[in-house]
């Protein structure tokens, strides 16, 4: 084989590469394809023609360029590596390991060989097999940068966050300008770190590459999740201009236009990404929100039902199937969703409200009311974090007989909590999080194994290690509630107030966050923050409806905290904390005879 070809087969790998922009690209493109037009035998050029159509997104030019060149009388040993990753860009791993194990792979193309495999098996979901191709793919290109992202790509699929970081922290090393790594990085630091703390990164991705659509795209989601729907608009239609069609700008449009109300729009949208994220969970209950807000109930429950074969404890989409089916004439359907979530003891009051509503519907009047009872205390129970329903002996002895197994440790951990044994539930978690320091969810399972077995200041660190590694709301509000049960008040708040800088679009953070602004009587800072839980969840919440109306009584605006209590009252009636201040409110704006006789009625119902 030609010094030339063997350079273009290795072009790319082991090292880094120029930043080319997606114009310098396409003018490249352009002078190979007329190169190769008039010369059969240019098999060199045929080969940089697919690396630079590879760069493009373009698989199926990219295969015809390596078939061609094959066909030239290029080595197809040493080109078979480059061809299976044009079918793996195509979409088509089948094709691309069959392309891999149809012959020999020469010595110098093993690697990317390797790194092909690698990225196919992860597409996959088989873990195991993608962990050997990438060790030996790194073994063969232990300096490829853009290896590197992938190999992070493989260790955050397995909740190794640490290694994931490293991977990434190294392709950046080898190669600063390498955009993929920069925005890969910045997805991690989203994660770590918070919404804003990720934005720098992405603006880095894009100065290196201001055409990589991948990153404009994530930009625009942070963007959004930030609030920033004018600059997350601008990220997508500079996106949309790079990568025309790509079914994720569609669908973040379509989240763009739910948001602003406008859900034909939505609609639209949604129907414009062709089936492409039909199984994408956030894809589902967008679609599932949008159906219903378009009285389109029966296909709203679809979409729902779809999402919990998938996702059957999404809280979120049993309220939307619920409420379809409820529309649609189906109480025994709604009844049916709703159960998983008003048997929890954390479940909300609207949640509750429904459940009642449906059950008065169906001629049960004792749940209803029961319900009714629940949803009108306005306070909410812990979530317990286990559950179990199998063979406490079974299970153990399967956790014994592998220890570092998680799918048989947790159940084990559910079992030991179940039968009193906290302390062995605790010292299984403690095994399991030696073993996987660098994966969050091994530190959050120690710590609700603590929490269950009430040793806070076990869980508190449990908690703090987990929120190192990730700093989103699962993380967080678990450690603030154990650092509040641990008697640290002041550390629990600064937590909630952490989530709310970093996780602006955290509804729990806000929620929280406005509680103890009420505490402080700080009532500008309350009434910011469940204005925001309230534009994003509607009219809904009595409990943010009546802290809303007690702040802005306390700053004088008794017209406004009048309009929200009576909200409040509208949603639960029956409730006499809610009848006791709306009747105040009255008082004070004169009606003296309507808050009288709220009064008497919430007497009567305390009777």
């Amino acid at each position: 084989m030609s010094a030339l070809l063997i350079a273009a087969v290795l072009a790319g790998c082991d090292g880094a590469r120029p930043a080319d922009t997606r114009q310098t690209l396409e003018q490249r493109r352009a002078d190979l394809q007329a190169a190769v037009a008039d010369n059969p035998k240019a098999i060199d050029e045929r080969v940089e023609l697919a690396r630079v159509a590879l760069r493009l997104g373009d698989g199926v030019a990219a295969a015809a360029s390596v078939q061609a060149a094959i066909g030239a009388g290029g080595d197809e040993s040493a080109l078979r590596a480059l061809l299976a990753r044009a079918y793996a860009l195509q979409g088509d791993g089948t094709r691309a390991l069959e392309t891999l194990d149809a012959g020999p792979i020469a010595p110098q193309a093993m690697g990317e060989a390797a790194w092909v495999a690698g990225n196919v098996h992860l597409d996959n979901g088989d873990l195991g097999a993608a962990r050997d191709a990438f060790d030996r793919a790194v073994r063969e290109l232990p300096r490829e940068s853009a290896l590197w992202v992938d190999v992070a790509r493989f260790r955050d699929a397995n909740a190794d966050t640490l290694g994931a970081r490293d991977a990434v922290d190294y392709a950046i090393e080898l190669d600063k300008d390498n955009s993929a790594a920069l925005a890969y990085k910045a997805n991690l630091i989203r994660t770590e770190q918070g919404l804003n703390a990720s934005i720098e990164w992405y603006d880095a991705a894009l100065a290196a590459d201001p055409d990589n659509a991948d990153a404009l795209i994530e930009q625009a989601a942070t963007l959004g999740d930030l609030g920033r729907y004018r600059d997350m608009l601008g990220a997508l239609r500079r996106a949309a201009a790079i990568a025309p069609g790509n079914p994720r700008i569609y669908y973040l449009q379509a989240v763009l236009a739910a948001r602003a109300g406008n859900y034909r729009l939505a609609r639209s949208l949604l129907q414009r990404t062709r089936g492409l994220m039909d199984g994408v969970p956030a894809f589902m209950l967008l679609s599932a929100i949008v159906e219903l807000e378009l009285g389109g109930e029966a296909v709203a429950a679809t979409w729902a039902d779809r999402l919990l074969a998938e996702q059957p404890n999404n809280m979120t989409a049993r309220r939307v199937l619920a409420v379809a089916d409820w529309a649609g004439g189906d109480a025994d359907g709604a009844a049916e969703a709703l159960i998983p979530v008003v048997d929890r003891d954390d479940a909300d009051s609207w949640s509750l409200l429904l459940a009642g509503r449906v059950a008065a519907e169906l001629g049960r009047r004792g749940e209803a009311a029961d319900y009714l009872a629940r949803a009108a205390s306005l306070s909410r129970g812990d979530a317990a974090p286990f559950a179990v329903d199998n063979d406490y002996g079974f299970l153990s002895m399967a956790a014994e007989a592998e220890p570092l197994n998680p799918a048989k440790m947790i159940p084990a951990i559910a079992a030991d909590i179940a039968a009193g044994q906290s302390g062995r539930a605790i010292e299984r978690a403690t095994e399991l999080r030696d073993a996987n320091r660098g994966v969050a969810d091994a530190h959050i399972l120690l710590g609700d194994a603590a929490m269950a077995g009430g040793q806070f200041e076990v869980a508190v660190r449990s908690y703090r290690a987990a929120r190192d590694l990730d700093a989103g709301e699962r993380t967080t509000l678990r450690l603030a509630h154990a650092l509040f049960r641990a008697g640290d008040t002041a550390g629990s708040s600064a937590a909630i107030l952490a989530l709310r800088d970093s996780q602006p679009s955290s509804i729990a953070a806000d929620r929280l966050a406005g509680h103890l602004a009420m505490d402080l009587e700080h009532w500008d800072q309350a009434i910011a923050h469940f204005e925001r839980v309230r534009r994003r969840i509607g009219n809904r919440d009595v409990v943010v409806l009546r802290e809303l109306s007690k702040a802005w009584a306390a700053k004088g605006d008794g017209r406004r905290a009048t309009a929200l209590i009576a909200l409040a009252y509208r949603l639960q009636p029956l409730n006499a904390e809610i009848m006791r201040l709306y009747a105040d409110r009255l008082a004070d704006a004169g009606d003296i005879q309507s808050a009288a006789d709220l009064r008497d009625k919430a007497r009567q119902i305390g009777r």
